[in-house]
């Protein structure tokens, strides 16, 4: 006879904020979470401080999981720099045409907080720094004459998909999404 135990309070509530918050948005309500959750709002505050100390864990926890995605995507497309580049932006283009994709949960929590001091956001900015760098990685790999601007460029080509894929997916932004990508990787690859 086997038991599962039953997640505490701090994990339900992590479970909870990341599954509403990215159907819902980080407004979502204090009371929905800890309903969700089944806990009392003296969890919330014990673990996380208050609301937006849970948004901020809940956003690290999800960077973490992504970044491992990032590297799996391109660890799976081999050696070459390029078809790492470009399985990420195939990967993200699939995501986006699901028909359950509610949108980047990083970019969505940058524009939802309004505070410009909140923990949130050091947490997003540390998540574009890391793919920044995964992606000028791959660039210098690649002998891109500028891989830090290449770089730069295929990161708002991502933050794009991502947002035209939530907001306009009849437009099909996976395609020219990898056509972008194309020409950002072979633009400044050596003759």
């Amino acid at each position: 006879m086997t038991t599962s135990a039953k997640p505490g309070p701090r994990e339900r509530l992590l479970l909870a904020a990341q599954e509403l918050t990215y159907a819902q948005g980080v407004g979502v309500g204090v009371d929905a979470l800890l309903k969700a959750a089944g806990v009392a709002r003296r969890s919330l505050y014990e673990h996380f401080g208050g609301k937006d100390g849970l948004i901020a864990e809940v956003l690290r926890r999800s960077t973490a999981e992504d970044e491992a995605r990032y590297r799996a995507t391109m660890a799976a497309a081999g050696d070459d720099p390029r078809a790492r580049l470009l399985a990420v932006v195939d990967r993200l283009g699939r995501i986006a045409a699901d028909p359950d994709f509610h949108g980047c949960r990083y970019l969505a929590a940058d524009l939802a907080l309004t505070d410009p001091d909140h923990p949130g956001h050091e947490v997003t900015r540390a998540y574009r720094r890391a793919l920044h760098g995964l992606f000028a990685d791959e660039f210098t790999a690649l002998g891109h004459a500028r891989p830090e601007f290449a770089a730069d460029q295929l990161l708002i080509l991502v933050d794009g998909l991502l947002a035209a894929g939530a907001t306009r997916p009849d437009r099909r932004p996976a395609a020219a999404s990898r056509e972008l990508a194309e020409h950002v990787i072979d633009s400044g690859r050596p003759a």
